[in-house]
Order: C-alpha cells, then sequence, then structure tokens
C-alpha cells in the first residue's frame, strides 16, 4: 500500500492533470530513471498553482542537480526495489485474469451496494485552506515580497507564494534545486510563532460558524455548516463566501474554501478554486459520481505518489477507472485497500466534524532517525534508549499497550515491522525492551549485517492508566469500543463515523514527512560539496585543517542526524527541525487568542520551561520545553484524526 515502488517501465507516468508521459524521458537518456525523475518532483506535484509548469523541464533540472549524490543513490534503490514490486503486482494480476473470480465479483458488488446505501447527502461539510500560509505571513510584514517568488525555508522550503509556483517552485523541495528553477528566488527562515499567532486568529473566526471544527493542521480546518446555514437561512455558498470575507477582514491572509457532502470530497474541492477562491460540489450522487469519474487518483487524500503508481500500473488512473478493477484490488492489494478505493469511487466520506483531540487514540509511539548503525550491541543499545522514551511518552499519556510493534528502517530505505503481545499490558522502559529485543534479534539472524537508519516502538491496543470513579467490571464497555467498524452506525445518544481513509492518509503523511527529510539531506549534502570544493582551493595547512574541520560532523540534538559544521547551516537545521515538530503540536493547540489575552499561556509558551537546546555560533540557550525534548524524533504513528 505505502511502500516505495513504482510503476510498470512499460507503462506511461501521469502528470498532476492527469495527462499521459508528463515526464516521459528523452531518447537520449536512460529509460529506467523515467519513473525515478517522476519520483523526484516530490510530494507536493498536486499542490495549486503547477497546473501551468512544464513538470519535464523540472524534473530534469532536479535528477542533473542531485544526480551523484547520496540522496539519488538512494532514490535510485527505492525506485528500483518499487518497480520490483510493480513487476509483481502485474504478473499476479495476469494470473488472476485466468482464474474464476466471479465469487470475488459478487461480493464486491455486495459491498458497493451497502455502501450506496450509507451514502448521506443531508451534511454541508467544508474544508478551508490558507493560502500559501506561511508565505502569506511573511509578506504581511514584507509588502514587496507579494510580487516576486519567495519561499519560506532555507534548506527545504515549506512553502511557496504563487509567483515562485509559476517557476515549478513548491513544498517540500531542496532550496539550492528551486534556486535554479528560480534564481531570483528569495527564500526566509522560518518564524512559527508568527504562524502560530495568525492560525489563531482564523480560528477566532472559524469557532463563530462552527464551534466545534476541527483542525486538520496549522492552515487547514474542516467545518460543518449545516446548523449554521439552517439557523442562518443562507445557501452554503454564501454562509462560506461570507466566511473567507471575514477571515481576510480579520486576519489580513486569504483562505480558499470546498464544499461538498463529506470530508473527503470537501478537501479535494479546496484545491480548485486556489488561491482566495471556492468551490460548491453539489449534494446529489449523479453529480458526485461524474465528478469522481475523472478524478486522478492522486487528488484524493491518502493516495501518495507510491500508491498512485501501483494503481496506475494496473490501469487506475483515475477514480472512475476502480470499478472495473474491483475484482482484483482485495487480492492484489489487501480488503483495506479494497474498501478504501471503493469509497473513492463512490465519492463516499466521513460527515462527521469534532475537535481533534475528541478522537480516539489508537496508539502511543515514538522513532529515532540516525546515521547508519549495524553493530549489534549498538543497536540493543539504541532500542533500549527508545524504549526509554517510550516510557516516558506512555506515562505523560497515562496509556499501557497489549500490543508492541517494531519498526526499523534499513539504509536501503526498506521499512520492517515485527509485533508480539506481551503476557501483560506494557509501560515501563525494561518490560518494553524486553519484549521487543527477540523481534530485533530476530531480524538480526534473518538479515545478514542488518545497517538501520530509523528504528521505533510503539504500543497498539492501549489501555488507559487514568483513575475512574466508575468500575466497568469486565471492561465490557472498552472491549465493545474497541472492536474494528467498517460501516457508518448510529445511536440516538451519539452517532460517530468511522471510515477506512485513516490508515491511508496516515500512511500518505509519513511519505511526505519522509520526502521532506530526504530533501533536507540532499540540501546538506549539497551544502557539504560546496564547502568541500572552497576548502580544496586553499594552501596544503589550511586545507588539512579544514578537512578535519569538515569531518567532525554536528549532531543535531532533534533528530540526531550529523550536520555541516557550519554555524549558520547548523543554525537552520534546528530551526527546520524543531519547527516541524512544533506543527503537530499546534495542529491540537485550538484554544481562541481570547485565552491568552486573559493570561493563559500559549502552547508555545507552555514549552517554554523544560529542556535546553544550544545552538552552536549562538549566545544564548534557547528554551525548547519537555515536550520538544520528547518529540526530538519525527512521531512515530501519529494519532491523527481518522477520516
Amino acid at each position: 500500500m505505502a511502500s516505495d515502488t513504482a510503476p510498470d517501465p512499460d507503462l506511461p507516468v501521469e502528470d498532476s492533470a492527469g495527462s499521459s508521459s508528463a515526464v516521459a524521458e528523452p531518447a537520449s537518456s536512460s529509460h529506467e530513471h523515467r519513473t525515478l525523475k517522476y519520483s523526484l518532483l516530490g510530494p507536493s506535484l498536486t499542490k495549486a498553482g503547477q497546473d501551468s509548469v512544464d513538470q519535464k523541464k523540472v524534473s530534469e533540472i532536479i535528477y542533473n542537480a542531485s544526480k551523484g549524490s547520496k540522496f539519488f543513490n538512494n532514490e535510485e534503490a527505492r525506485d528500483r526495489n518499487l518497480t520490483e514490486k510493480i513487476n509483481r503486482i502485474v504478473a499476479r494480476k495476469r494470473q488472476l485474469e485466468k482464474v474464476d473470480l466471479s465469487h470475488e465479483l459478487r461480493k464486491a458488488d455486495e459491498y458497493i451496494a451497502e455502501l450506496e446505501l450509507s451514502r448521506d447527502l443531508s451534511q454541508v461539510v467544508v474544508h478551508i485552506d490558507c493560502d500559501a500560509f506561511y508565505a502569506a505571513v511573511e509578506e504581511l510584514d514584507r509588502p514587496e515580497l507579494k510580487d516576486v517568488p519567495m519561499a519560506v525555508g532555507t534548506g527545504v522550503l515549506t512553502t511557496c507564494n504563487y509567483h515562485a509556483r509559476k517557476f515549478g517552485c513548491r513544498s517540500g523541495m531542496a532550496g539550492f534545486v528551486a534556486k535554479k528553477l528560480c534564481p531570483q528566488l528569495i527564500c526566509l527562515p522560518l518564524n512559527f510563532e508568527k504562524y502560530t499567532a495568525k492560525a489563531h486568529e482564523v480560528r477566532a473566526v472559524l469557532a463563530g460558524y462552527d464551534p466545534r471544527f476541527e483542525s486538520a493542521s496549522v492552515d487547514e480546518a474542516y467545518l460543518n455548516l449545516t446548523q449554521y446555514c439552517c439557523d442562518h437561512n443562507m445557501a452554503p455558498a454564501d454562509a462560506v463566501h461570507q466566511l473567507r470575507a471575514e477571515v481576510h477582514e480579520k486576519s489580513k491572509i486569504t483562505v480558499s474554501a470546498g464544499i461538498a457532502a463529506n470530508a473527503k470530497l470537501a478537501k479535494i474541492c479546496s484545491n480548485i478554486n486556489k488561491p482566495n477562491g471556492q468551490f460548491l460540489l453539489s449534494s446529489d450522487r449523479q453529480t458526485i459520481m461524474e465528478f469522481m469519474r475523472t478524478l486522478p487518483t492522486r487528488k484524493v487524500n491518502g493516495i501518495g505518489r507510491v500508491f498512485e503508481r501501483e494503481l496506475d500500473a494496473i490501469g487506475i488512473k483515475t477514480c472512475g477507472d476502480i470499478y472495473s478493477q474491483r475484482t482484483y484490488l482485495s487480492q492484489l492489494f489487501g480488503q483495506k485497500a479494497f474498501q478504501f478505493l471503493m469509497h473513492c469511487h463512490l465519492g463516499l466520506g466521513r460527515t462527521k466534524i469534532q475537535p481533534a483531540e475528541e478522537y480516539e487514540r489508537k496508539s502511543v509511539g515514538t522513532e529515532s532517525t540516525f546515521s547508519e548503525l549495524s553493530a549489534p550491541d549498538a543497536l540493543r543499545e539504541k532500542l533500549r534508549h527508545i524504549a526509554e522514551e517510550l516510557e516516558g511518552d506512555l506515562k505523560r499519556t497515562e496509556y499501557k499497550g497489549r500490543t508492541l510493534v517494531l519498526k526499523v528502517k534499513l539504509h536501503s530505505y526498506e521499512v520492517y515491522t515485527r509485533q508480539t503481545v506481551p503476557p501483560f499490558a506494557v509501560q515501563a522502559a525494561d518490560d518494553l525492551y524486553k519484549y521487543s529485543l527477540p523481534m530485533l534479534e530476530k531480524l538480526m539472524k534473518e538479515i545478514p549485517k542488518l545497517t538501520l537508519r530509523l528504528m521505533g516502538l510503539r504500543v497498539t491496543n492501549i489501555v488507559s492508566t487514568k483513575k475512574s470513579g466508575n468500575i466497568d467490571f469486565f471492561s465490557r464497555q472498552r472491549a465493545l469500543s474497541g472492536k474494528p467498524k467498517l460501516e457508518t452506525q448510529s445511536s440516538e445518544n451519539d452517532s460517530w463515523e468511522v471510515w477506512p481513509e485513516s490508515e491511508f492518509e496516515e500512511a500518505a503523511r509519513r511519505e511526505r514527512d519522509e520526502d521532506m527529510s530526504l530533501a533536507e539531506k540532499l540540501s546538506q549534502e549539497h551544502e557539504s560539496a560546496k564547502r568541500n570544493a572552497g576548502a580544496s582551493e586553499k594552501d596544503n595547512d589550511e586545507g588539512e585543517q579544514g578537512k578535519q574541520e569538515e569531518e567532525q560532523l554536528w549532531t543535531c540534538p532533534i533528530c540526531s542526524l550529523p550536520q555541516t559544521p557550519d554555524d549558520r547551516t547548523f543554525n537552520a537545521h534546528i530551526d527546520f527541525c524543531l519547527s516541524r515538530q512544533t506543527i503537530k503540536e499546534v495542529v491540537k493547540a485550538t484554544t481562541p487568542p481570547e485565552s491568552t489575552a486573559s493570561g493563559s499561556k500559549t502552547p508555545l509558551q507552555q514549552r517554554g520551561a523544560g529542556v535546553k537546546v544550544k545552538k552552536r555560533g549562538r549566545g544564548k540557550t534557547e528554551d525548547v520545553g519537555v515536550e520538544k525534548g520528547r518529540e526530538k524524533r519525527r512521531a512515530f504513528f501519529f494519532a491523527a484524526p481518522q477520516g
């Protein structure tokens, strides 16, 4: 589902608009790198502002700029692994085409009929997305940047204004690559405290339309305006137009919106008329089915570049193509993928919107990325450290776990997960280490010279350790609530929905995070190469001294990765790491500005006590907070809202 693979080399690759051969390679280039070039376009290919860009030109520039680097070699290996997987998928489909699958076809049609009965067209769900949010906030302080290509982020771009996007610049792109696309690009450092304050202003407006709006990230949110439209006797389009105008009046930034019958469709629609626009998809079945029929699969949240290319290999380019392949989907990708894709084909999604913190946590985990480790003792020591980190998270969130999962990523970027069920719910580091160590030892035996660059632990089937006044003998309610549910269900007292896309959306998010990290490494590698080239021009003594300094890499206290020993570069990297983790915390911070004004601390201020991180070359120590110290590694199976 979310492994790094690519389509069959004999098949065309589609761009964000769905046209074939968007990045077809010239005859003089190596044919095997055609899919690699498409992969190098990154996770933001479908972002607004890219429609008029020559993606073939962009891919050639990225390809040539990164060729010969460690990043390029890793991407080449990932693409090769993906190609091999795609070939297996295609071969498996050819075998299935020779078999009688009438039973599978009947089951698929029965499932589709059941889903149709659950279709709810009575709700008005809106997805609000701020336009180039970080860039827009920076432009408020520096209006002269509004009319020139500008981006936020130095080593890796986190967002670009729409002038920069016309050149092919986009989020998740290495800064030096973006400068090759647009030499006049202005890159500003991140100032996340500024963005957080502006996000609070936007959320204060949203709360007036739906007090229970759901923050999806720092710059986007879902609302259910059904009740608001009814109370104010307004058409959905008019209500959203009014909301957007109010946001602009009070925050001075623009937002775009999608209006539809459910959250999935609303998110797709919010990207159609960007920037500063809105799109309404009529809530009738025929219109929805026609809309999904021609929609490229990559436009759906939960289908990243990897899954898109796997689907493309078996002939699924649009959501309308899913129906013709329904017989094979569960056999090729599994039952969950089949269910998810059927929802995509029918344009079904959740309609219940609620604050992010109200979603039930499914797991607690942590992971750490590091320079390559292969010594068995070093791997065991790393596992012990991660177990201690997880114990801290479990105590803080007040949970234990019945199932323990180990995740490792090899130096070749292959990912393996193993799980075990301890005899009791675990929380203590000693127990976490004790029951995860056999899984690691087994991997060492299965994979000779096991070399890792990432390791993580998480617990699932979690049990709350919070003290409750009500004794629940036999834990009946907990057992009932823990059963998997794939269909929409409701009761008179509390209606709720569980949809199959949450796992796929999380996988796509992890894919985007991985792409961002790899782009950051490419940027670091480029800076290191520049410094090495400069050092070689000095005399022998100075050159030798510079070489020794270069070899003494500085370790980032946030992500634990080795960095270029340069004050400015090292500090910029730390800023990037801190802000990337802060995003996940701010998503949960839905407190309106009034609470800050009354004297309570903002989420950023609350993190002001605790862990200290002293950046090299700076004369002061910066407060990061206990939570920041604990989140110095990327979240492992982050408990994102379902749906």
